[in-house]
């Protein structure tokens, strides 16, 4: 009988491919995470009469527990399958670590805008006309959906509930008056 060859990658070359996708990743929110603070110098009420606001540690676990089970389950997978795969561990290693820089980032508090124009959150900008509220709003922040794309587009907002209310309300406005 013939035996079968291997038509798989090498383990290490997969395993240096994959880090590399995940520090390219890290790095880019880490950046958008900094451009916070640029985009957003001034807390409260803005002069085009919009508002911002920023969210406290404890808000933010609350906002992003999802992810943080996520990036758990994605530090631990690896270990189990590196052995398996014959893949360098030094690899698992800094894979742990680029997610575990992720996870202190998900955790540090974000600035949050809302204009006319643009929400701002994560760093990020958002045209009106890309988002829409959630019809079911969870308690402890305010849920926006990203048009087109289904269940993986929720974008949720941090902050404590007199910032949400004032967020909240301008962003019942401004989509009301975008339709």
């Amino acid at each position: 009988m013939a035996e079968v060859t291997s038509a798989l990658p090498d383990p290490e070359t997969m395993a240096q491919f994959c880090v590399a996708v995940l520090a390219i990743i890290v790095a880019w929110d880490a950046w958008w995470l900094g451009r916070q603070r640029i985009d957003i110098p001034k807390l409260g009420e803005l002069s085009n009469g919009g508002y911002a606001w920023e969210s406290n540690q404890s808000q933010e676990v609350s906002r992003q527990w999802a992810n943080l089970l996520t990036m758990g389950a994605m530090m631990v997978l690896p270990w189990m399958l590196a052995e398996l795969s014959n893949t360098p561990i030094i690899w698992v290693w800094i894979w742990d670590i680029l997610l575990a820089i992720h996870l202190v980032s998900l955790l540090i508090p974000k600035r949050y805008a809302v204009t006319n124009t643009h929400l701002f959150a994560d760093g990020q900008r958002y045209e009106w006309n890309r988002l829409k509220l959630a019809k079911k709003q969870p308690k402890k922040r305010i849920m926006l959906l990203r048009k087109g794309w289904g269940p993986f587009g929720p974008l949720p907002l941090g902050g404590d509930r007199d910032a949400l209310d004032k967020a909240a309300n301008l962003i019942v406005t401004i989509l009301q008056e975008e339709e």
